[in-house]
Parts: C-alpha cells; sequence; structure tokens
C-alpha cells in the first residue's frame, strides 16, 4: 500500500486506502480478476476486499463480468513506475542475453523502469552493481550472477540492509526469492534420456559418465548433475561409482575443451557418456572428443537449450543427442509477475520454478520454429569469441 512520504498520517483513511489499493490491483482496462487474485494481489483478507469490491461497484468504478470476475469500470490509477535493478550475468552467454532480453520486454509491458547492469560473470563486478542498484534507489533488485560462496551473501546482505526486495536468477541468494530451473528435475530428465539411449544404442554397456561442473556455483545448480546420475542409473543400474568422472570445466566453452582434451590424452575408453552442467561447457567437450577423431565414442546431453545447443542440434552428426529446455525467453513475464507480487505485499512463494523439457535434434525445428539460420561452422568461432 503506497502512503504519503511526508504530511500527518493521522489523518488519513485506511477504508479508503484499502480501496486504493483494489483499483491499482488492476494492471490494465482489460485485466480480468476474481475476488482470489485481488485478496492476493493487495493482501487483505477476502472478507475485506470483498466488501470494499461491492462498494466500488455499486459506485460504478468495478464492473461485475459474470458471477465472480471484476474488471476497471474507469482508467487505471496513474502511479509511480517502478524501478528495479537487473544484474545480468553475463552478455556472452547465450542464455542470459535471452532471459535479458526477455526481462526487458516484460518490463516495459508493465511501464517498469528497468536497470540493467552486465555482472560480466565477475564476483567483483556484481557486488559493484549491487552498490549501484542501492545508490540508485532501487525498488527491487533481480539477481542473476554466478558465484554462489563469495558474491551471493555479500550481495544478499547489502539489498537487506538497504530494505530492497531480491529476487535471485538461478543461483541462490539468501533471504532471496529464487526464481529458475528445478534443477534435480532437470537433471533427471536428461540422465533418463543417456541412460535410454545408452541401452538402445550401445546395449546399456556404458565404460564411463563425466560430469562438467561449476564448483563455484554451489549446490544448487550442482544438482542437475547429481540428478543427472540418478537419472542414469534408475535405467542402468550396473553403472559403478568407478566410472563417474568429475571435471570443472568452468560452465565455459574453452576451459570445458581443455580439460576434457587432458582427459582423453590417457581416457582410452569407447563408451562415454557426458553431461554439463550448460550447454557452451557440454559443446566444449564434444569438440574435444572430435578433433581426436573419437566422435563415435560419446554421447552427450546438455542443459539450458540456449542458441548455442540448438545450432549444434540441427548438425547431421552431431554427438549432443539433446539439451533439457530451461526457455529462458519466457522467464521475463515470470520475474516481473513475482516482483510485482512482492512489491504489492501480495504473498510469494519462496522458490518459483520454470518448465523443462528436452529438446533433442527431432523436435528443436518444431520447438524453436523461429531461430536464424547460423551455420554451424559459425558456432565454435562465436563460443571462443565469447570466452
Amino acid at each position: 500500500m503506497a502512503v504519503p512520504r511526508s504530511g500527518n498520517k493521522q489523518y488519513l483513511c485506511e477504508a479508503v486506502l484499502r480501496a486504493c489499493d483494489i483499483l491499482e490491483a488492476f494492471r490494465s482496462e482489460s485485466e480480468l480478476l476474481r475476488l482470489s487474485e485481488i485478496a492476493a494481489r493487495t493482501g487483505l483478507s477476502r472478507p475485506t476486499a470483498l466488501r470494499l469490491i461491492y462498494s466500488l461497484e455499486t459506485r460504478g468504478l468495478l464492473q461485475r463480468e459474470g458471477k465472480s470476475r471484476y474488471r476497471l469500470a474507469i482508467r487505471p490509477l496513474r502511479k509511480r513506475a517502478y524501478r528495479i535493478g537487473y544484474g545480468s550475468h553475463s552478455a556472452e552467454f547465450a542464455f542470459s542475453r535471452a532471459v535479458q532480453e526477455s526481462l526487458i520486454a516484460a518490463a516495459r509491458q508493465e511501464n517498469i523502469e528497468l536497470l540493467v547492469l552486465d555482472n560480466q560473470y565477475s564476483p567483483k563486478i556484481a557486488i559493484r552493481n549491487a552498490d549501484t542498484f542501492i545508490h540508485e534507489r532501487m525498488d527491487l533488485v533481480v539477481e542473476f550472477q554466478a558465484d554462489e560462496h563469495v558474491a551471493a551473501p555479500v550481495i544478499a546482505s547489502k539489498m537487506q540492509e538497504a530494505g530492497i526486495p531480491l529476487i535471485a536468477v538461478e543461483i541462490p541468494h539468501p533471504g532471496a526469492t529464487y526464481y529458475g530451473a528445478n534443477n534435480y528435475q532437470a537433471g533427471l530428465l536428461g540422465g533418463r534420456f543417456l541412460g535410454r539411449w545408452a541401452r538402445q544404442h550401445w546395449g546399456g554397456e556404458v565404460d564411463k559418465l563425466i560430469l562438467l561442473e561449476l564448483p563455484m556455483s554451489g549446490p544448487i545448480p550442482a544438482a542437475r548433475l547429481g540428478g543427472t546420475l540418478t537419472g542414469l542409473r534408475e535405467v542402468l543400474p550396473q553403472l559403478p561409482e568407478s566410472s563417474v568422472v568429475h571435471l570443472d570445466g568452468k560452465g565455459r566453452f574453452g576451459p570445458s575443451m581443455e580439460i576434457m582434451r587432458r582427459h582423453l590424452s590417457f581416457d582410452r575408453s569407447r563408451r562415454v557418456l557426458i553431461s554439463a552442467i550448460n550447454d557452451p561447457s557440454i559443446i566444449g567437450a564434444i569438440r574435444a572428443f572430435e578433433e581426436t577423431g573419437r566422435a563415435a565414442h560419446c554421447a552427450a546431453v546438455g542443459h539450458n537449450a540456449s542458441s548455442e545447443a540448438r545450432v549444434e542440434l540441427r548438425r547431421p552428426d552431431t554427438r549432443l543427442i539433446g539439451s533439457v529446455g530451461y526457455f529462458p525467453e519466457s522467464y521475463g513475464p515470470g520475474v516481473i509477475s513475482l516482483a510485482l507480487d512482492i512489491l504489492h505485499k501480495a504473498p510469494a512463494p519462496p522458490a518459483v520454478f520454470t518448465r523443462h523439457q528436452l529438446v533433442t535434434p527431432a523436435n528443436v525445428n518444431h520447438l524453436y520454429p523461429n531461430d536464424p539460420i547460423v551455420l554451424p561452422s559459425d558456432l565454435d568461432a562465436r563460443l571462443l569469441r565469447s570466452h
């Protein structure tokens, strides 16, 4: 509920303020809301909201549609535009760029002033950007940065001290509302698919499972690789622990290719399954197999189904058999809706999970029919330039 920042508050009428909250709950003249939705957005009890709605309807400010939905009968009240800060993960990643574009579009739709700063995959820069958001007096901050150990607690503490609500995208921050992947479930999806592929093509015989990790992001994102292992063992329970190899690919194309090169210099396994924390990492690993002439010895599943993976999935000879989709192009409306609920003091869950679906060579054109045509030969150069 918005109240004057100055003046004598003893003259305020709570009933009028609550009636204004009801009217401000509608985001457009055409929006239809049920009683339960109005109560949730305003933080009012259902009986109180119902009495106010009935009064506003009687005076012609609200209009009932059907038995239980309402719309504004007047133009929406003019409100100060909310100011939200967004600390973007890094412009080098296609996934991050898709999230940012989606967020900008959703903020514009809701008349929200969005200040975007690039964290550049750097804890130091992310903390500096957080200070900028505080200095600029943001109403709420959305943070997408990869360092769970150092930057996340510092940023969360700064926002708490400044009284600024915080939404953390993909990487949890202490006390923040989480928005992003259901990492373990996403991992299960990818692991089961890897297992079924190995059973169909290799008779279930697997020499190695290589998991390319990103330790700096902490245990929650790492759960997608834990889920991968569990899902794979559901299909291939005979896989021994000694066959599982953990490598730090740093979530990037170049480092993942290099560490896989080193591993392949001494490991001659012929049936290798691979999964990675994200798509640039898994593509780097695949390239290491290809340059040694051993591409047929591996099969890989990535995470995010970002544009790099979708280019790779369209290669006729790719060893990327799938990537678990997170659909970052849809993050914006979800994050902005959650932010508005928090700013309106409406009940908000501690975590909102995105949907997941496996994207494969068989369905990539159906799920992403409007992808621009990018020559596969451009892919590695793009990935290397970004890192």
